[in-house]
């Protein structure tokens, strides 16, 4: 028998590649652990007992609307990012509050304040160049509102978006 010679290990393949796959693991787990300490969980409310509860006042403020016989339909121009509104029902207030809300990030919610110019119309200057889907919220105060009309919509889309009392959208 001939001796054989023996390579040192640090010549192997198999060594590298084991200590390859722990060193990516590792810096994996690295990154990942530094992106979940700087990043802040948006959609977490810290107060989700007292969110519970206002369940029951934005409910009584959609069946307040449906009392109005309150219903708008929404266009948001996607050239001149104008804000036309045309608001049936009951009541025509001298202002009302458009809040666009976006699903995942709250840094990205906006509110416009919509002013009346004849009867039922308002109108505000939008945001340019909205994109994705957004929820929106239109009530007649900024915050102790005593109706409130919700929809959806994707943007931009040059179709009136329905707002409604407790409703969806027709375009999603």
């Amino acid at each position: 028998m001939s001796p054989q010679s023996v390579t040192p290990w640090y010549k192997q393949v198999w060594p590298w590649f084991l200590l390859g796959l722990l060193g990516v693991s590792i810096f994996a787990s690295s990154t990942l652990a530094v992106m979940a300490i700087r990043t802040s969980d948006g959609l977490v409310q810290d107060d989700y007992y007292e969110h519970g509860r206002a369940i029951n006042v934005v409910i009584a403020k959609q069946e307040r609307a449906r009392e109005l016989n309150l219903s708008a339909e929404l266009r948001i121009d996607p050239l001149t990012s104008d804000i036309v509104l045309d608001l049936d029902g009951d009541v025509h207030p001298d202002t009302l509050y458009l809040k666009l809300i976006f699903p995942t990030q709250d840094d990205r919610d906006q509110q416009f304040v919509l002013e009346h110019v004849r009867e039922g119309r308002y109108l505000a200057q939008g945001p340019d160049n909205l994109r994705y889907r957004w929820y929106l919220q239109l009530q007649p105060d900024e915050e102790d509102a005593d109706w409130r009309l919700i929809g959806v919509a994707r943007f931009p889309d040059e179709n009136s978006i329905a707002l409604l009392p407790g409703g969806r959208s027709e375009s999603e």
